[in-house]
């Protein structure tokens, strides 16, 4: 029998991040090897070398759990709680220079979203939620917009790059109905939705490592993220994410992408 109550997993959430920041700092801004993955994605040393020490810590302390990694590929995705991570987020922006990559985790219980984290160690941000405990920033409680109208919302995605035309058709006639609309930040859009900033995230292209732990950080702000045709995001999810402020600004945006 569960318990009724979530035990409370940021204490190794934490560690997870602290280990892929001692990492990726180590790295980040020196001369790296760049290797290109079979989806012409980048990776470096730095990547792999975060989320091997991440696995470890899981291995040392919670060795029954599920890892759905970028890097190193699933370990028991059958497991009743199974960690999502990906060490460098925004991989483009680490190797150019750029501030704005980060360290994804999400935690899924029973196939559910119950805690997310998005850490951005050069910001020295950290940003986390949990199911049923809301979420914070640096120890601060944080909690999206109340905008409900498209025409208010300030929206963003990563790159006109990331979509496919039919896609991308879509988001321009979204966009361009907004009162904002942004370019750039990866996985750094989520947390200025999480904090109120945003209002609107819209992407296209994603694995469930980019988008588990944003949701789980979302979510426990008081915000919506889905697919695109609004079913609840899990390992299998096409990797079309829309993520709103508010339930009705959700169904607005929505219904303007399948127009």
């Amino acid at each position: 029998m569960r318990s009724s109550s979530s035990p409370d997993l940021s204490p190794i959430a934490e560690a997870l991040a602290d280990a892929a920041a001692a990492q990726s700092m180590h790295y980040f801004r020196t001369p790296l090897d760049i290797i290109t993955k079979a989806d012409e994605s980048p990776v470096t040393l730095a990547d792999r070398a975060a989320e091997t020490a991440m696995r470890q810590i899981l291995g040392a302390r919670v060795p029954a759990d599920g890892i759905y990694g970028e890097e190193h590929g699933p370990e028991r995705l059958d497991a009743e709680r199974v960690w999502v991570l990906d060490p460098i987020d925004g991989t483009r922006s680490f190797i150019t220079g750029s501030p704005l990559w980060g360290t994804l985790i999400g935690v899924l219980q029973g196939g559910r979203v119950v805690l997310g984290m998005v850490d951005m160690p050069v910001l020295k941000e950290r940003w986390i939620g949990q199911a049923g405990k809301g979420a914070t920033r640096d120890g601060q409680p944080v909690r999206v917009s109340g905008c409900t109208d498209v025409a208010q919302a300030r929206i963003v995605t990563t790159s006109p790059d990331i979509f496919a035309p039919a896609d991308w058709a879509a988001f321009d006639k979204l966009s361009r109905q907004c009162a904002m609309r942004r370019f750039g930040g990866d996985c750094y859009g989520y947390a200025q939705l999480a904090g109120g900033t945003i209002d609107l995230v819209v992407e296209t292209g994603l694995q469930p490592y980019d988008y588990l732990g944003p949701a789980g950080l979302i979510e426990a702000a008081g915000g919506v993220i889905t697919d695109w045709q609004g079913q609840p995001l899990g390992l299998k999810s096409d990797g079309r994410v829309i993520a709103a402020a508010t339930p009705e600004l959700h169904r607005q945006a929505m219904a303007m992408l399948s127009a």
